[in-house]
């Protein structure tokens, strides 16, 4: 497995993909015809469930989806594994989101995070956005991983693991072009005098992406370039001499 930094996490959150369970259920359901039958609507979109999960309110019954429009919540030890339309997400324990329509049933407009962490494969589309309560990242196709810290006073944690988003907090606002993951805080108050500001990749895996990229038929750039990068948060896969993140480029 791939090196990667905790902060208020544990190894096990992380190891989700090596478990019996989901790997059985990952088989099976891509057996069944994975996100092709669930955009057919055919079987739930569900991939895995471990612990308890509520769904507008009401705790998730066996075999049932998430759609477009729902509040879910996840409690303690538990996570939540499903794919809507060409997109895959892996919610953390204790976690709070709002998952807005699109244009169509199966098409996520906004992830709109309250609390807790959410991993996400993003398909090609426009006019997506993961929304936190300090940041706003427009998305075009990507794998990220989100996280809001509460005991931070809700500071968010957002890597952009690859592809291209659009970064805002506050007045300042980035183009995120990453190959291997790019990483910021949003911050609650400005730091340095920027809003956005550059973070190191923490809470998250290679492998993670992989297995949710695999579920959206997809690949993460490092699989299609054969290579991986220097996990520092800055999203190069090869370091150069002068490269900076480029949360640093936007002005005091």
């Amino acid at each position: 497995m791939t090196q990667h930094s905790l902060q208020g996490r544990t190894d096990k959150e992380l190891l989700w993909f090596q478990r019996r369970s989901f790997l059985q259920a990952a088989a099976s359901w891509t057996a069944l015809g994975g996100f092709s039958a669930a955009h057919a609507q055919s079987r739930s979109n569900v991939v895995e469930r471990v612990g308890d999960a509520m769904v507008n309110g009401r705790l998730m019954l066996e075999g049932q989806s998430v759609q477009t429009g729902d509040h879910i919540v996840t409690g303690p030890a538990s996570n939540l594994i499903f794919v809507i339309g060409n997109s895959a997400f892996h919610v953390r324990q204790n976690s709070s989101l709002m998952v807005e329509r699109g244009a169509t049933l199966n098409a996520v407009s906004v992830l709109r995070m309250l609390t807790g962490a959410v991993i996400s494969v993003w398909g090609k589309g426009s006019s997506r956005q993961i929304v936190t309560p300090t940041l706003t990242a427009g998305i075009r196709g990507t794998g990220v991983y989100t996280e809001i810290f509460a005991e931070q006073a809700g500071r968010s944690y957002f890597c952009n693991c690859y592809g291209t988003v659009d970064m805002s907090a506050g007045p300042d606002s980035v183009v995120s072009k990453s190959d291997y993951h790019q990483a910021f805080w949003g911050e609650v108050q400005a730091k340095d005098g920027r809003w956005l500001s550059p973070a190191k990749a923490i809470n998250h895996s290679d492998e993670e992406l992989e297995y949710l990229a695999r579920l959206a038929g997809q690949q993460t750039s490092w699989e299609i370039m054969g290579k991986k990068g220097v996990k520092d948060g800055k999203g190069y896969m090869d370091d150069k001499p002068g490269q900076m993140h480029p949360a640093m480029k936007t002005p005091l």
